[in-house]
């Protein structure tokens, strides 16, 4: 079953400097590096969806960074931004596996573990995008949210599937704020 369907998977991506050095990892992942992050991760199966696009470009800094939201977060009222999305590896510092990936934002700074956090905000880690495994367990599709640490890790409903989350990112032109004060 393919994933992405009329998608450009070339022009999602923002290849700067910074987001090779922080995220990019230099080559697709493995099926033994897939499982032994997935291990290392608490037993989490990652997404089909997610594995397919970091086979095809393992992390980075997308060009869409925003999605829309119904209700609001801590973040703004209507929509969420990301910096980035994870790679399926250990050698940079924003990979799943990396110096600040996954497990530093459980372990290091208390993030509930629910799953499997893939991606960061520009609030500087005060607030995360995680796999949300609560309700399929394990081995099934996560859904994706959005954690608020200042709000006592507020937990909101981002998506239904990463492939949705992904589709659905808008660039950050529609929500121009610098009209305002």
């Amino acid at each position: 079953m393919g994933h992405f369907e009329g998608f450009d998977g070339v022009a999602f991506w923002d290849d700067s400097a910074y987001a090779l050095k922080e995220y990019v990892e230099e080559a697709p992942p493995s099926r033994e590096l897939i499982a032994s992050l997935e291990e290392e991760l608490g037993g989490y199966r990652l997404p089909d969806s997610y594995i397919a696009l970091m086979t095809a470009h393992n992390g980075g800094t997308p060009t869409r960074t925003c999605f829309p939201l119904t209700e609001p977060t801590s973040w703004a009222d209507d929509y969420i931004e990301i910096t980035g999305i994870r790679g399926i590896g250990r050698t940079r510092p924003q990979s799943l596996g990396g110096e600040f990936g996954s497990l530093f934002w459980i372990d290091m700074w208390e993030y509930p573990d629910i799953g499997v956090y893939f991606a960061d905000t520009p609030s500087a880690g005060h607030e995360m995008l995680a796999l949300d495994y609560r309700a399929c367990g394990s081995h099934g599709e996560p859904t994706v949210v959005h954690v608020a640490q200042e709000n006592n890790f507020a937990i909101t409903l981002v998506a239904e599937t990463f492939e949705a989350f992904v589709t659905s990112l808008v660039d950050a032109s529609v929500y121009d704020t610098s009209e305002q004060d």
